[in-house]
Formats: structure tokens, sequence, C-alpha cells
């Protein structure tokens, strides 16, 4: 058969499926140009680091034809990158990695922005945090710890934290009010930060994230009090000589009565469509899949849970009203005195 034979079969089979009602498949969305991957919070944070990884696993294992860069707006509590990609509407070539302050910094400042300006791809895991101390301190547990600040007297003991009105703040807003211990608080630019100040022994304590303390943990600088979950971290391997994660104490069990997990999930700017969306939801699956990433959970101790669609939307709009609840409580809502 001639080509132009063929050729004329070809239109005359499009038509037909044309006519009859029969459609050739769509080729699926893929970025066209760098994607920018937005960190509202300062370099070597947890949100910083997780970016950071998941940038450096979709490069090693090609999961992307174009490439990703990680931009760190962590301007007015985060409220720099979250405005930017609010401002991005429609751009499916913007992606953010949220913690609390996707709640806490318009909560506390007012600024014009909520959660629903953006789109959710994927909750990717729920960090923790760690009541730390200096390990040349004498405390062994939670209680030691604030019954030494309260004997110390309002104000004597000082929790380092990043950002003002954020996560470290309310979560040691709930320890003053569960115990009746009186901190000062000192905000640092990022987690990484905090540690750093911790091991000089320029604050007494920290509520970091693990991922955020671990490097210092491991060379014997900081001990672990409590982790605030409602049971011990799941992790077996050893981090130093003697303990892993799962050996640290709740602190409920540790005689503190207090809770809280972060979102660690992704985002995208608002008006984008479903292709899109589904496109990085199964990118960010096949992150999950590697084995970099199970390094990475292990590592941080993170809680894995990983949901998407409607059930993510719900549980961020149930986690919005639990932050509500608690920056009410501690006096951190925009226009309290």
């Amino acid at each position: 058969m001639k080509v132009s034979a063929i050729c004329k079969n070809l239109v005359a089979a499009a038509t037909v499926a044309a006519l009859s009602g029969l459609a050739v498949p769509a080729q699926a969305w893929e970025p066209t140009k760098t994607v920018e991957f937005i960190v509202p919070a300062g370099t070597g944070g947890g949100a910083d680091q997780m970016a950071r990884a998941i940038q450096g696993i979709i490069v090693k294992h090609n999961l992307m034809k174009s490439p990703m860069v990680v931009i760190n707006k962590s301007g007015g509590a985060g409220a720099e990158g979250f405005l930017d990609v609010k401002g991005a509407k429609g751009d499916p070539h913007k992606l953010i990695i949220t913690l609390s302050n996707l709640f806490t910094t318009p909560l506390a400042t007012g600024v014009p922005f909520n959660w629903r300006d953006l789109t959710p791809v994927k909750m990717m895991a729920l960090d923790e945090f760690v009541l730390w101390v200096n390990a040349d301190t004498p405390y062994k547990t939670a209680k030691d710890y604030i019954d030494a600040c309260k004997k110390m007297g309002p104000g004597k003991c000082k929790m380092g934290g990043t950002g003002s009105k954020q996560e470290d703040q309310i979560v040691t807003a709930a320890i003053e009010q569960k115990t009746g211990a009186k901190f000062t608080y000192i905000p640092f630019k990022g987690g990484g930060s905090v540690a750093v100040q911790l091991v000089g022994k320029h604050i007494d304590s920290s509520v970091n994230n693990p991922i955020e303390a671990v490097a210092h943990w491991r060379g014997g600088k900081l001990r672990p009090l409590c982790v605030f979950d409602t049971k011990r971290l799941p992790y077996k391997d050893k981090m130093t000589d003697t303990m892993a994660w799962g050996d640290i104490p709740t602190c409920k069990e540790g005689g503190l009565d207090v809770s809280y997990v972060m979102l660690r999930g992704i985002f995208m700017a608002g008006g984008v469509t479903p292709d899109e969306v589904a496109y990085y939801v199964k990118l960010l699956q096949e992150v999950r899949k590697t084995p970099e990433w199970t390094a990475l959970m292990s590592k941080g101790a993170f809680n894995q849970m990983s949901i998407e669609g409607k059930e993510y939307a719900d549980w961020v709009g149930a986690a919005e009203a639990e932050h509500i609840k608690l920056m009410k409580a501690a006096g951190f809502m925009a226009g309290s005195k």
C-alpha cells in the first residue's frame, strides 16, 4: 500500500472515531518549565530539609523532566511565601511545603491569606515535637525540668523556638497553661538556629522537631526529655549508643500532659486543573517509594501518615479549627491584647 493510501486510511479512521463519539486519549499534563518549590520558613529547619530532600530524590531518580528549584521565602513568619503562591493563581509550576504557619501566620498577623486560597495536593507526613535540653544539665524527665523552672521563678527559664506566635510558642504556651511554669520565649529564624543556641547554652530548652536536633543528639550535646505525641515513636534503630527514637517517653508519660503534631504537606496555587494536581500527587507518591524517603522518615522520626484529595482537605480544615482554639487560649490571635 502506498504512503498516500495509508494516510487516507488514518484520516478516515480518525473521522469515524470522532463521529462515533470515541476520543483519542489526551496527553497527560506535565510541567513545561522550572518548578518553584517554595519554603515559607528559614534554611535548616524541618520544612527546608524536607523540601530539599524531595527535590534531591526527584533529581536522583529522574522523576520529572523539568527542573525544580527550592526557594526560601520566610519573611513575615512565612507570609512572604504564602502570598507569593496565592498571587500565582492558575500557575501549575509553583509548589509550597507547609507547616503549622499555614494557620498560625494569618491568625496571628491578620495577613490576607487562608489555606483555602491554595490547592491541597498531598500530606507527606506529620512532624513530631520533642522537648530538648542541653546534655550537660541534670534533667532526665520533663517533670524534672518543669519543676526546676517553676522553682527558679517566672521567666527565668528560656525556651527557644522558631518565630513568634508560631507552633513552637504555641506548644510553649500550652506547657505554661498545663503546668503553671512561665518561660521567656526567644524566637529565632529557623529550627537549625534554635538547636545551635541550645547547644551553646544561650537558651535552656527547645521544642524542636526531631530532624532539627538529631545531629546534636547523636553528638552528645542535646538530650530529649519527651515527645509531644499521644504514643511513643515506632522507630527502634539506635540513634545514639543507648537510645532510639522509640525510647523517648511521651510527654504525658513524663508528667507533662501536652500533645502536638505538625503538618508537612504540599499545596499548589489556587485555580489549577485536576490534571495538574494529579501529576504532582503521582510524583509525590513516587518520591515516597524511594529508599531515600524511607531513610528521611527514620532519621527525622516522622509520623508517616499520608493522605490526599478530600481526606487531606478535611484534615487541614480540622487542624485549622484546632489551631484557632489553641491560639485563642494563648492570646495569640490578631487583635488580642
